[in-house]
């Protein structure tokens, strides 16, 4: 039996996310969690979120895209970006997994001609960081 949509984005992001702490309290819990999404992030992706956040910024991002609470990141030319991990596509046309997330990355225009989102010749490792970071958005 095919999946629903909403069970697609489910099974996409269980791969990758973790339960948060309630109610959002910064507490003992919360950092724990938060540290292990960021290593589940790292483990799937085999990317660095830490480092992937600063690239995210450096190769400005954030002019097209919003992300809440990541400096610079206030641009509307692109979707939205938090909790990119919970949805079931990337660009309407790769399924979200980390390898699809990183050749969006590197090369948006071979996987959607003519798309707003430029070619900004990202590097491997640097896609890897990147989609990590993302990973970690919710």
């Amino acid at each position: 039996m095919p999946l629903s949509r909403n069970n697609r984005r489910l099974a996409a992001a269980a791969a990758v996310l973790v339960p948060v702490a309630a109610a959002g309290a910064v507490t003992a819990d919360y950092v724990d969690e938060s540290h292990e999404l960021q290593t589940r992030a790292a483990l799937v992706t085999g990317g660095d979120p830490t480092a992937g956040q600063a690239k995210f910024i450096a190769y400005g991002c954030g002019s097209c895209h919003s992300l809440k609470n990541v400096r610079h990141a206030v641009g509307m030319v692109g979707p939205r970006l938090d909790g990119v991990a919970l949805r079931a596509m990337i660009a309407g046309k790769l399924a979200n997994n980390p390898g699809n997330l990183q050749h969006w990355i590197r090369d948006p225009q071979a996987v959607s001609p003519g798309t707003a989102m430029p070619d900004l010749n990202v590097g491997e490792r640097d896609a890897r960081d990147i989609a990590a970071f993302l990973y970690t958005r919710s």
